[in-house]
């Protein structure tokens, strides 16, 4: 069914394929309340899901009106990496990619090499070769449209024909401003009650908590 009506899939990273958002949030909320910032990683998750780092700090520094210390950013990435130990593939996700019959492609807004580790950590990178797209590779970043139709423009695809899942809703809102048709998916740890209901709010054509339900979404649309 999803390849009768889409010729590419582009999937989200963190919170699609890797359940990353807990270790990530935590990190951050972590560091910026010890530096005098205080923030819960629910609250992160509820402002920021979705952005690039850089972008997310420049909020909070415009917002607090002073910068991030020089440690900030090594001591978050110390926390991750520790994190990392645990990191697991979405469940059901590599069962998901290996039923597909049409491209796939990831579209994340973090580095290439964030977006590697966590691939190659979780046993999924081979799955999509070097069809990985990060929004360092844009101008804007979620919730622009760029780094999806970068992503389309790359594999030769009509935006029209490609499906997207996402998580966050900037990235629901992005795929949406390409012309494409976006999943929302709830199942990742750090999704509270009421996270489908906001993807869905944002322009989700249908909203899945189990990565399997992915066709049988697409089919009732």
């Amino acid at each position: 069914m999803i390849a009768a009506r889409f010729d590419l899939v582009i999937f989200d990273c963190e919170g699609v394929l890797v359940d990353s958002e807990p270790i990530i949030n935590r990190a951050h909320a972590d560091v910026l309340t010890a530096c005098g910032y205080p923030i819960t990683p629910e609250d992160l998750v509820e402002r920021f899901c979705g952005m690039s780092d850089p972008e997310m700090l420049e909020i909070i520094e415009r917002e607090w009106g002073r910068a991030l210390p020089p440690f900030y950013f090594r001591r978050v990435g110390e926390i991750i990496e520790h994190g990392y130990r645990s990191l697991a593939a979405i469940p059901g996700v590599a069962e998901v990619i290996d039923a597909l019959s049409l491209p796939i492609c990831v579209a994340s807004s973090s580095t290439p090499a964030q977006i590697r580790r966590k691939l190659e950590l979780t046993g999924l990178l081979a799955h999509f070769g070097e069809h990985l797209f990060s929004a360092t590779m844009v101008t804007r970043g979620k919730p622009a449209p760029d780094l999806f139709l970068y992503a389309a423009r790359r594999i030769r695809v009509e935006p029209g024909r490609c499906l997207v899942v996402e998580d966050s809703p900037a990235g629901i809102t992005a795929a949406c401003a390409a012309g494409m048709t976006a999943i929302g998916f709830c199942g990742g740890s750090h999704c509270g009650p009421q996270h489908g209901a906001r993807l869905r709010a944002h322009g989700a054509a249908a909203v899945i908590a189990d990565i399997r339900e992915l066709s049988t979404a697409v089919s009732a649309l």
